[in-house]
């Protein structure tokens, strides 16, 4: 079949062709030939109960019957209004609710957010802090925000400046410091990055852990710290729960575990189960009061799309929030993460296994070719494409990060499937070490 279609982080030129996937049922995915892949990754990190689900899908259908889509430029829907009470609800210190279709968006809305929040209170603070190695997305707002270069030292030049601080990764500390001393560093880092500056209008990471990045999961009370040297320091503390919020981590709003509430948060991946393109940027009483005002101040929130607030997405993510509750699936995930867990030390053992990072349902395996000098593969091994084809011999859908196999199921999978999950994993890097 002949394709148009151009891939996303694709080296077009190394594939002759792509599988269609044709039916998606639970956590597999089949082709046009009827072949299945567990889907490993979760549609990129964002299914939650595995395709098909009769509750999702009858959630769309039935609003599809009474309301496709409806602007919310001075206009409403019902689903939009109730959707926004139910994250308020769930959301400690949240006040209302700003949809977009996607995490980038949602992360440049907070972005934007912060900096209109110090002009309509007549402050002039315009310059973002964000850990180094963390992701928020591919425009270029959020590129600037959560700067990989892997990913985006191409479009550098045009790029706004971002004050970063370093990540506490336990792998690849500095010589001649423990663990702790580094996190003690970084966020010395921190403090003085804000004492220095006394214009900076907010701090910006993902909540809980860096994913995109790295697989980078923070020491506990690192992120609390951070937020205790805002509120000191008069910075904002922005939020990114796009891919760690809604059960990723094992708990359904990242920062209430991390106790290090937001002046601005963001939701996306999770938000609608997987099913369709949704987003959410909330924000606390304080920044909202701020763009309150006569319409000729000028005040209100210069930001828009065209699907905010699509009543589609918002049933089917109402519909989502509530399977939460009725199939208990915290508690459930939590079960599959001691799962994960208990395979650690296999996985550790392999022979091209440099470091296993993991919480909840997210693991990541990063791939070395010298364990003890933990030294990175070269691009010329080509790992993301070996990994792939060879994940797919043992029924599984399965990309890379660069060196690092992500192991991001969808969070209903079952005991057995987990099991599979991690069997196909092990057998695959063992097949591709040797290889490589």
């Amino acid at each position: 079949m002949r394709s148009f279609v151009w891939h996303p982080y694709t080296q077009m030129n190394d594939w002759e062709k792509f599988d269609v996937i044709s039916k998606g049922k639970g956590m597999w995915l089949y082709d046009k030939q009827g072949n299945a892949l567990m889907d490993g990754v979760a549609s990129m990190w964002c299914n939650v109960w595995g395709h098909s689900n009769k509750e999702l899908t009858d959630s769309i259908i039935k609003q599809t019957k009474n309301l496709q889509h409806s602007s919310l430029f001075n206009l409403t829907n019902d689903k939009a209004e109730d959707l926004a009470e139910k994250l308020v609800k769930l959301a400690p210190e949240m006040h209302r609710v700003f949809y977009s279709d996607d995490g980038s968006t949602a992360m440049e809305i907070s972005a934007k957010m912060a900096l209109q929040y110090w002009n309509n209170i007549g402050e002039k603070k315009t310059r973002f802090v964000s850990l180094e190695n963390g992701y928020h997305g591919d425009t270029i707002g959020a590129m600037s925000l959560g700067y990989v270069p892997l990913f985006f030292s191409k479009f550098k030049s045009v790029l706004f400046q971002v004050l970063r601080t370093p990540t506490p990764n336990r792998y690849r500390i500095p010589k001649g410091y423990s663990f702790e001393d580094y996190q003690e560093f970084c966020l010395e880092k921190i403090e003085q990055t804000f004492s220095k500056n006394d214009d900076i209008a907010a701090f910006v990471m993902e909540s809980g852990a860096q994913i995109a990045g790295g697989v980078v999961i923070y020491p506990k009370g690192f992120q609390k710290k951070i937020s205790k040297m805002c509120k000191k320091h008069n910075v904002l503390l922005i939020l990114d729960e796009i891919a760690t919020g809604f059960g990723r981590l094992g708990s359904m709003i990242e920062y209430q575990k991390q106790e290090s509430t937001p002046d601005i948060v963001s939701f996306g991946k999770m938000l609608s189960g997987g099913y369709l393109p949704l987003a959410a940027t909330l924000a606390s009483k304080k920044i909202y009061d701020s763009f309150l005002g006569e319409y000729q101040d000028m005040k209100h929130f210069f930001h828009g799309h065209t699907f905010t607030g699509n009543p589609l997405a918002c049933a089917t993510a109402l519909r989502n929030i509530s399977l939460y509750k009725k199939y208990n699936l915290i508690s459930k995930i939590k079960k599959r993460a001691i799962q994960m867990e208990l395979r650690i030390k296999e996985i550790s053992s392999l022979d091209m296994v440099g470091d296993v990072r993991h919480a909840g349902m997210l693991m990541g395996i990063e791939l070395v070719s010298d364990k003890k000098k933990k030294t990175p593969i070269s691009p010329t091994k080509k790992l993301p494409q070996k990994i792939f084809v060879e994940a797919k011999k043992h029924g599984i859908y399965q990309r890379t990060l660069g060196p690092i196999v992500m192991l991001v199921p969808p969070l209903a999978i079952s005991e057995k499937e987990l099991g599979f999950l991690l069997d196909g994993t092990i057998k695959t890097i063992k097949n591709v070490s040797s290889q490589t």
